[in-house]
């Protein structure tokens, strides 16, 4: 299955929930979704009004489905991470939450040096990002304790990060991480704890759907 490349915010309006795909938008009134929060479609505004109970697969499904667009992983992906979760000590779920979290491209994101997942992925893909002073183009790389992620030297230099410079601080950065504006760099101070990822999802529902 390939990556969508559509309009994301049919995917928030598919989900019925705000995924934040477009970044400083999203935090805005100008986001669609606050005008059309129905699911797309022709009859989408009429699904409002013949709403039934939803099954136990189908809401399963939801929960993957809106975690898998959050992060913007591709099933097969996300299936491994799923696997790695459950052949891990502790809870299921919540190590599965915790390991997307760590993702290169998301730290980059939460960091505030992208504007959303999606473009952090791009950034981290065209080369501009070290760990440990190694360049690293893997947006699926995914961080320990005390890793040291940063801007190359060379990319310092572009518009883009001069200007993402000034932007930075004014998103509250999660306290697993810590923040060098100055040095357009972050650290990893800690692996995050659920209680500090935001992602409003059911992850019980998402081992449930792989344990059918």
């Amino acid at each position: 299955m390939a990556r969508y490349t559509g309009p994301v915010c049919k995917l928030c309006r598919r989900e019925e929930a705000k995924l934040y795909l477009k970044g400083e938008k999203c935090y805005t009134d100008k986001c669609p979704f606050e005008r059309r929060s129905y699911p797309p479609g022709q009859h989408g505004k009429q699904a409002e009004f013949r709403r039934r109970r939803s099954s136990d697969y189908t809401m399963q499904l939801r929960s993957k489905q809106q975690t898998r667009r959050i992060y913007g992983v591709l099933e097969r992906q996300f299936r491994r991470y799923v696997q790695m979760a459950q052949a891990s000590k502790g809870l299921t779920g919540e190590i599965l939450i915790i390991t997307l979290e760590r993702r290169l491209d998301n730290v980059v994101y939460r960091l505030g040096l992208a504007d959303s997942r999606a473009a952090a992925r791009q950034l981290v893909q065209h080369g501009h990002f070290t760990v440990n002073g190694r360049m690293t183009d893997i947006p699926s790389f995914l961080v320990e304790v005390e890793d040291v992620i940063g801007v190359r030297p060379e990319s310092r230099r572009s518009q883009f990060f001069r200007q993402r410079r000034d932007l930075l601080g004014q998103r509250e950065v999660p306290a697993w991480l810590s923040l060098d504006a100055e040095a357009l760099s972050g650290r990893v101070m800690a692996l995050p704890t659920r209680q500090e990822i935001d992602i409003p999802v059911d992850e019980q529902m998402i081992v449930e759907f792989y344990s059918r």
